[in-house]
């Protein structure tokens, strides 16, 4: 379990290049033992800030502190960090065993050392059938176990991933990521990892950062930032969500509503808002219901619509659906049952509600 106090804290961390802003003022604070997402569109200043915590790029203000020492300043090679690329950049020309040890031996540590620790890391990520076998003669999933395990033989304090699992399809990208956070947990190593992939964040990180525009958006959990997200920007980026604009009708402690396209939007929370102000409800398709016929015992957050597209995943359907005023609804249903048919079809009319505890109120 990770700690909670801040073993990498970022103070005001800023990268100009020229006039351009890639990092604004980015402030975090990671437990030691964590696993932490930045999560981001192309461009967002991710992978600039994974690089000045690697020391690959120099801050333009701000401090970076790791276990309480400001290591801004520290190149690279003196930082106990260790970052792992996207293309794994193994050697070729070396065996599997050969790559894992390559930076124990440049560090010029004792024979048996090297040894030791490079045979247990080969171990620890079940490779050791393959120690002599050159990369390419490895699956992809398998070279990545192998740059992270050649990232773990020198013990760092901190391990950098840069997306990690890009390189791999999605079946085996979604096998590794469990690997992997079992692998990281074992070692006990604080982790910051970069990726584009909602899922891949949701899956291995105990927090996620969501950037945009070189500025953290929302820190949380996982559920934090998909049930609690703080503005549009991280409702629309995880997930699929729907956004009703509307104006706050109703603010009480416990409850408020909001009139919008549709009808008035019924939330099971207060906002301390102003009447009348600009506001989003969001609503997740999950949270949806949907049937041809009136449901009994139905809530204030019931509308009627018109089933316009109709898409089979295979565990879910989604249904697309042209409200009264002519908003478009998203709607998911789970296929629980092989034989799930449902008798919606295009061009029905419908009826689709949810709980008022489904919704969350968004200012920005």
């Amino acid at each position: 379990m990770a700690d909670t106090t801040g073993f990498l804290v970022t103070e005001k961390l800023v990268k100009r290049f020229d006039e351009a802003v890639a990092v604004d003022e980015v402030s975090l604070s990671i437990g030691k033992g964590e696993i932490f997402a930045l999560l981001g569109s192309s461009g967002c200043g991710k992978s600039t800030l994974l690089r000045m915590l690697a020391g690959f790029e120099k801050p333009t203000s701000g401090r970076i502190l790791l276990g309480g020492q400001d290591v801004a300043a520290m190149p690279p090679y003196d930082r106990p960090v260790n970052m792992m690329f996207q293309s794994y950049a193994l050697f070729p020309h070396l065996d599997i065993w050969e790559n894992v040890a390559f930076g124990l031996k440049r560090e010029g540590l004792p024979r048996a050392e090297v040894q030791q620790r490079t045979d247990e890391m080969l171990a620890l990520v079940q490779l050791t059938p393959y120690a002599k076998r050159k990369p390419h003669q490895l699956s992809g999933g398998q070279q990545q176990r192998v740059a992270l395990a050649r990232s773990l033989a020198k013990r760092p304090k901190l391990l950098l991933l840069d997306e990690p699992l890009g390189a791999l399809d999605k079946k085996l990208r979604e096998q590794t990521q469990f690997e992997l956070v079992n692998i990281i947990e074992k070692v006990g190593v604080t982790v910051v990892m970069v990726t584009h992939d909602q899922e891949e964040a949701m899956t291995m990180a105990s927090r996620i950062a969501i950037m945009s525009k070189g500025r953290v958006l929302q820190v949380g959990t996982p559920e934090e930032i998909y049930e609690h997200p703080s503005n549009r920007f991280v409702a629309d980026f995880i997930g699929n969500v729907n956004l009703f604009e509307g104006r706050l009708s109703v603010d009480e402690a416990d409850r408020c509503a909001a009139t919008t396209g549709i009808g008035e939007i019924q939330v099971g929370h207060g906002v301390s808002g102003t009447l009348n102000m600009p506001v989003a409800i969001a609503v997740r398709p999950e949270k949806i219901e949907i049937g041809k016929r009136r449901p009994e015992g139905a809530g204030p957050n019931l509308f009627t619509g018109k089933v316009k597209e109709i898409a089979y995943f295979g565990s879910y359907n989604t249904y697309i659906v042209l409200a009264t005023d002519g908003t478009k609804v998203k709607v998911t249903e789970a296929n629980t049952s092989r034989h799930d048919l449902s008798d919606i079809t295009w061009e029905d009319d419908v009826y689709f509600w949810w709980d008022d505890r489904a919704g969350v109120v968004l200012r920005d």
